[in-house]
């Protein structure tokens, strides 16, 4: 295939090493593959993140963690949102969920002592101000009584998110988190008798909020290359690369339009280039009709038009290019948050955005 999605190992340790050296010694490094690998690979950047020995890994769902299971991945894996129905592929699987609430501690529970399981790893979470998962704060009584009847299962960790820790207007309500979550944490750790892991930072945390490093941190964008702040973006690379070429191009007469619905008419002439890529690959149509471009011999080259399901057009009446030359659509050279911007979105949604039709090529192991 012309489209492809070059996944640059080499930055993706450089990455891991530079979010670990902002961290203190000794506190575990926890990578987040959801999401393929945030749209990358995510064995295949498992495999790599195992090589640089990182600590722990998250998926969101059970068959995320299976998948890294099946490609040799032994490190420890933490599922983040577990269902009911996906427990026995869990436990079959040596994941380890996250309980949310007590109908996902009671089920789990079930489980466990039907398969006459001990101190099987499970991770608690709270609701520090997301409000999308998590026991509220004020639990902790009743959450020890139920944990401390059994001996199936045993507190791996103990974990909250925060909310806008890249925003640095909200320091005050971080740092509200951080207080909160330090709080439900030393009533569990009493209660229990033991101290399980700490962790509550993600990528913008780890940057911005040292307080809340506890015992491990998790980063998921960052190790992708983006730092939620065009600062830290500087001493990050980015692992993906979006390529693609030019299949044909087009000389446009005045008053000729290009592509569906006659959405782009030419008022003087112009040059079109056609690329194999549109919205069925991830590039939505809010790109279109020069919101969205790609870059051609380092220059941007607007897009042309609505964005079709399998190609979109550009303007290349300004670039001097050929048939068969190489675009960038995001990556090295051209910044994958500038382009995310331009429709009022964000890095992390373009990027997992990518089609799974788009080729996948491993480079720089």
């Amino acid at each position: 295939m012309a489209t492809v999605l070059e996944i640059d190992l080499a930055a993706l340790a450089h990455n891991f090493n530079y979010l670990k050296s902002k961290v203190k010694p000794g506190v575990k490094m926890l990578a987040v593959t959801k999401a393929f690998g945030y749209g990358t690979d995510a064995v295949a950047v498992a495999q790599k993140l195992e090589s640089l020995h990182v600590d722990y890994f998250a998926v969101a769902y059970a068959a995320e963690g299976v998948a890294l299971r099946k490609g040799g991945i032994t490190t420890p894996i933490l599922v983040l949102h577990p269902q009911l129905e996906t427990f026995e592929e869990i436990i079959t699987h040596c994941l380890e969920p996250n309980i949310y609430s007590y109908r996902v501690l009671e089920a789990f529970i079930a489980i466990a002592e039907e398969k006459k399981l001990q101190d099987y790893p499970v991770h608690i979470k709270f609701n520090t101000g997301l409000n999308r998962l998590g026991f509220k704060p004020g639990n902790e009584d009743q959450l020890l009584k139920t944990l401390k009847k059994n001996e199936v299962i045993r507190v791996k960790s103990l974990f909250s998110h925060l909310v806008a820790s890249e925003d640095l207007n909200e320091q005050e309500f971080t740092r509200n988190q951080i207080s909160k979550f330090k709080s439900c944490a030393s009533k569990m750790i009493t209660g229990l008798g033991y101290a399980p892991i700490l962790h509550q930072s993600n990528t913008s945390g780890i940057i911005n909020f040292e307080e809340a490093q506890f015992d491990m941190v998790r980063t998921g964008i960052g190790l992708y290359g983006y730092g939620n702040d065009p600062g830290e973006d500087a001493h990050l690379k980015p692992v993906a690369t979006l390529k693609s070429l030019i299949s044909q191009i087009h000389e446009i007469e005045p008053g000729e339009s290009v592509g569906y619905n006659r959405a782009h008419f030419a008022e003087k002439p112009e040059r079109s280039a056609t690329i194999p890529l549109g919205h069925a690959d991830g590039i939505s149509r809010e790109y279109g009709n020069g919101k969205g471009y790609v870059t051609i011999k380092g220059k941007k080259a607007p897009i042309l038009g609505n964005v079709c399901m399998d190609m979109v057009m550009v303007d290349v009446t300004q670039i001097a290019c050929e048939e068969g030359d190489e675009v960038i659509i995001f990556g090295k050279g051209a910044p994958l948050p500038e382009l995310a911007k331009k429709v009022g979105s964000i890095s992390y949604e373009l990027l997992t955005a990518i089609s799974q039709r788009v080729k996948r090529k491993i480079v720089n192991t």
